[in-house]
């Protein structure tokens, strides 16, 4: 008989900030239904209150939707993402004024007796694995930035700082008829840990940075300070208004 998946405990650090901007088109949420915990992260766009109300709109219709359904499957992401797409629609209907609203989407499903975690996106905010210190897995943007290094016509493009790397082929709200791309179901194993963040964060960090950060840090806040600090230094060292970011860190450990 194969051994059963051994339980696995979750330490969270959440980050938000306007970072230098007048307003936080960004938004983050989770929430737990038993074993089940559900994290989100949303970068709205498409003016002041158009980016806040899509990407605050997102985060609470993919929490309504884990609330109502809480299921673990490789279906369940998309379907989330899907609930969020018919209500940023909604909103335009009932809001002419808000009509080039969009946001993107990160949301991770994490199931703590079965050890495992599914993921989808839309967008250019990220979800990052990393496993004994390295980096495992990372989601691909959905910009245009990495469709032309994708074809082989942006060779050594830096999507951090290309001059089109805000622009997006898929989000929310958005013509495109694109569908989410998801991680199937795979296992958790203590010491991994999980960083879901929006550009605004993770265009001053690279991933070795990430990495170097993760060893020296004793907890998922440690981690996420540490990785907040480093891109507030560096966004410090260029005249540029720093974007809204927001982040969770989530450290995997086993359960008592």
């Amino acid at each position: 008989m194969a051994d059963m998946p051994q339980r696995i405990a979750l330490s969270v650090a959440e980050v938000t900030s306007v970072g230098g901007r007048a307003s936080n088109q960004d938004a983050i949420g989770r929430a737990e239904r038993g074993e089940l915990v559900c994290f989100v992260v949303s970068d709205g766009a498409g003016g002041h209150e158009g980016g806040e109300v899509a990407a605050q709109t997102v985060v609470q219709a993919v929490l309504s939707n884990f609330g109502e359904h809480p299921a673990f499957s490789a279906d369940a992401t998309p379907a989330m993402v899907a609930e969020a797409a018919i209500a940023v629609a909604r909103s335009k209907r009932q809001r002419p004024t808000l009509q080039g609203m969009s946001a993107t989407v990160a949301l991770a499903l994490v199931d703590r007796a079965g050890s495992q975690a599914t993921w989808a996106h839309m967008g250019d905010t990220r979800i990052y694995l990393f496993r004994r210190g390295r980096l495992l897995h990372a989601t691909r943007d959905h910009s245009m930035v990495q469709q032309m290094i994708d074809a082989g016509l942006a060779a050594g493009a830096d999507p951090r700082s290309h001059p089109k790397r805000n622009v997006l082929y898929a989000a929310i709200g958005t013509e495109n008829e694109v569908l989410p791309s998801v991680m199937p179901p795979m296992a958790l194993r203590a010491g991994d840990a999980i960083l879901i963040c929006t550009d605004g964060l993770w265009e001053w960090v690279a991933e070795p940075q990430m990495e170097l950060l993760l060893a020296k840090a004793g907890s998922a806040q440690e981690w996420l300070s540490a990785i907040c600090t480093l891109a507030d230094e560096r966004a410090g060292l260029v005249h540029k208004a720093r974007d809204n970011f927001s982040a969770q860190a989530i450290f995997i450990g086993e359960a008592p």
